[in-house]
């Protein structure tokens, strides 16, 4: 079963279970995903629906960090469950550990020693990291402290 498919038979299933939250994040999700169809003219494969769920992580996190400025905590727990639901759809999310050993090995591959190397390594850390669902603003965090 593709990735697009079990998210259509799970939002079917919420919906039997009267699950409001869940239905409205996999609604959500299932259009995205017909939408990046239509942009493209083809059907999508479990890699790009990946990247989908990945890009609608950031947004949420995007969000929530705005709400929380001002001041807005309902919106702020309505964005946390929605992130909650999308992660059960992508691989579990590389440690801090995880993402700082490839920091530092991309570090040593670049001979970064400032931050104007900071493009260098946060692509060779990303290499590093590739399916291992690594959130960027985490490994860009690391970088900085590394390189500073």
């Amino acid at each position: 079963m593709s990735l697009k498919d079990k998210i259509i038979a799970d939002m079917t299933a919420a919906m039997k279970s009267k699950d409001a939250a869940r239905t409205s994040t996999l609604r959500m999700l299932k259009a995205a995903i017909v939408n990046r169809e239509k942009d493209r003219g083809e059907q999508v494969d479990d890699e790009e629906v990946t990247k989908l769920l990945r890009s609608q992580l950031k947004q949420r996190r995007d969000s929530i960090e705005q709400y929380e400025k001002g001041g807005r905590q309902d919106l702020v727990e309505k964005e946390r469950a929605e992130i909650e639901v999308i992660e059960t759809y992508l691989p579990k999310a590389a440690s801090p550990e995880v993402i700082e050993q490839a920091v530092v090995t991309a570090i040593a591959e670049t001979g970064a020693s400032s931050m104007k190397d900071m493009g260098k390594v946060m692509k060779a850390a990303q290499a590093l990291l590739a399916g291992k669902n690594a959130d960027g603003r985490t490994v860009s965090e690391i970088v900085k402290t590394k390189l500073s």
